[in-house]
């Protein structure tokens, strides 16, 4: 008899296991359920077609229940709801336009996703309060912008959706506001990448209030109230809080949660049934570089993970062995990106965790174009291992991010960054690439040649008993522009002179713009005799960033 493989859930995961199933085998019966109308769809270009950036419709929809027949002798079933495992029967009860039937099944594959959260406050149901998840929430915004004509728009939550929402109401000609409850926009990254994203967000026209949350949404004015009085005009409303995975046909039919609340699936994706396996949003799985159990709802590994679910499902041996979280976002015309752990979560895992920031032109300084690219790493100082990064910028973004991704997934060193052999031409990048800069900082740092501590640590210290003192290495005019009170200004290529001003007896912090004269004056302190000197890495632009420091 053929096998019968179920595959419920149809966009991402559940669309990739069937196209994989059939590779694997010409005879089986495979059918594909999807609660929604359609199939495979592009879910991560739903904002960029309401951007207008997309502007065909039928650009996003990337296969049809005919087109799965066609190609892959899959019966795709759209509008067609699971609404029970019988385990012990091998099969699903699911109801669809034809009203409701038992599929049989040898292997059943879950790929339902996450559903969007929205929060129950008062007014959250009105007809201008929208999620974007599916086609149908595309359609149903993209129809109210064209007739209803809002002017203001309020997006809740500054995540991938959120940002990328509010970067298409702009371009649809929207006054937007993008309210945040945390401290920082993107709080997936560490908050100096935020405090960027979020400059670049007001700087094309998006108002940011981070730090306060939604009290409720007012339909009869059209406005949003925040955590503190304050109203906000709505015309049209976006929340975008996050996604929880959509656990309740596992939870009915038993299948082992885990601790992070994503259903328990083994490396061979399988779950606490032996004949069903997951993939996507709805899974928790162990995240590469900490070995902890994590939840990653990307495009990226929910699309891998119906690959390995379908190969192991239909005989085969295939191993998933976790995800790096690597993810990118457009905000108008920057990037912002991360891949592995950030700051807090690599010391949260336990690490000793070291840092190197650099902000270097993303190609060569001389060839026209060039642009600044903020990179940070993270890294353990007890081997160098590479833990994580992060970056924003304008250009280079992306490649440096997944040259660090690579990195990881092969357990670098910072030693190994500072050799790798990246491509260069001016047009491109530098004769040392911002990877090799930010490696080589760190590795000054874990050989004592030139200790450096972070903003955050300087800011602290300052706060201490015993606070350093800073010397600023910039010159006049940087200086003048603004600098930390009660600091002292030497310019580096004075400090020769100028050294025995300077208490030999006490703990100095040097910093210039960026970390590099800061470098080389700390080199000429240290042969010169101060025993406690450290360099702010990525200096001054990353003081500025931590914000807590007192500027004049």
């Amino acid at each position: 008899m053929n096998k019968k493989l179920v595959i419920v859930g149809g966009v991402a995961g559940g669309a990739t296991a069937a196209a994989r199933a059939r590779r694997i085998s010409e005879t089986a019966d495979i059918t594909l359920l999807e609660r929604g109308p359609y199939v495979s769809y592009a879910n991560c270009g739903l904002p960029y077609f309401l951007s207008r950036d997309i502007e065909k419709r039928s650009k996003l929809l990337l296969q049809t229940p005919e087109g799965f027949d066609g190609r892959y002798r899959v019966t795709a079933k759209v509008d067609t709801e699971a609404l029970e495992i019988d385990r012990p029967g091998k099969r699903v009860r699911v109801r669809g336009p034809e009203g409701e039937e038992w599929l049989a099944y040898d292997k059943l594959v879950l790929a339902q996703g996450g559903t969007p959260i929205l929060p129950p406050l008062p007014g959250h149901d009105a007809p201008h309060v929208f999620k974007l998840w599916t086609v149908p929430d595309m359609d149903r915004l993209h129809g109210f912008i064209d007739e209803a004509k809002p002017k203001t728009a309020v997006v809740v939550g500054s995540g991938f959706i959120g940002l990328e929402m509010a970067e298409a109401f702009q371009k649809r000609g929207l006054d937007t506001t993008v309210i945040e409850l945390l401290p920082t926009v993107m709080a997936v990254m560490d908050p100096e990448i935020g405090r960027l994203v979020e400059g670049e967000l007001e700087r094309s026209g998006v108002h940011v209030v981070a730090g306060l949350g939604v009290k409720a949404v007012h339909p009869e004015d059209r406005t949003v109230e925040l955590s503190d009085g304050r109203r906000i005009p709505a015309d049209l409303v976006l929340f975008s809080v996050g996604v929880r995975p959509e656990l309740t046909l596992a939870k009915s039919a038993g299948l082992v949660i885990g601790p992070t609340g994503g259903l328990l699936v083994d490396e061979e994706l399988r779950t606490s049934d032996p004949d069903i396996y997951a993939a996507g949003d709805m899974l928790e799985i162990d995240h590469k570089v900490s070995g902890r159990k994590v939840r990653v709802p990307l495009a990226g590994p929910a699309n891998r993970q119906g690959r390995i679910a379908a190969s192991n499902a239909m005989g085969q041996s295939m191993r998933y062995r976790g995800a790096l979280g690597t993810s990118v976002v457009k905000i108008f015309e920057a990037t912002a990106a991360m891949t592995g752990l950030g700051e807090k979560a690599a010391r949260d895992a336990g690490f000793d965790v070291g840092v190197a920031v650099v902000h270097k032109d993303h190609h060569a300084g001389y060839f026209p174009g060039a642009k600044e690219l903020t990179l940070k790493i993270v890294f353990d100082k007890k081997n160098g291992r590479l833990l994580g990064a992060q970056a924003f910028g304008h250009a280079g973004v992306d490649k440096r991010i997944d040259v660090l991704a690579t990195a990881l997934l092969g357990r670098l060193t910072v030693h190994d960054l500072a050799e790798l052999d990246l491509a260069y031409a001016p047009p491109y990048s530098s004769a040392n690439d911002p990877i090799n800069l930010a490696a080589f900082v760190a590795e000054n740092h874990l050989s004592g040649f030139s200790p450096s501590i972070t903003a955050a640590e300087l800011r602290a210290e300052l706060a201490s008993s015993a606070p350093p003192l800073v010397l600023d290495v910039r010159n006049l005019g940087e200086w003048s522009k603004g600098h930390v009170i009660g600091a002292t200004h030497i310019p580096v290529d004075d400090l020769r002179f100028q050294w025995d001003a300077l208490p030999k007896g006490r703990r100095i912090a040097v910093h210039c713009r960026v970390g590099f004269r800061g470098h080389l004056a700390l080199r000429i302190l240290k042969e010169l005799g101060f025993a406690d000197v450290v360099n702010v890495t990525g200096g001054w632009l990353s003081m500025q960033l931590e914000g807590g420091i007192p500027f004049e």
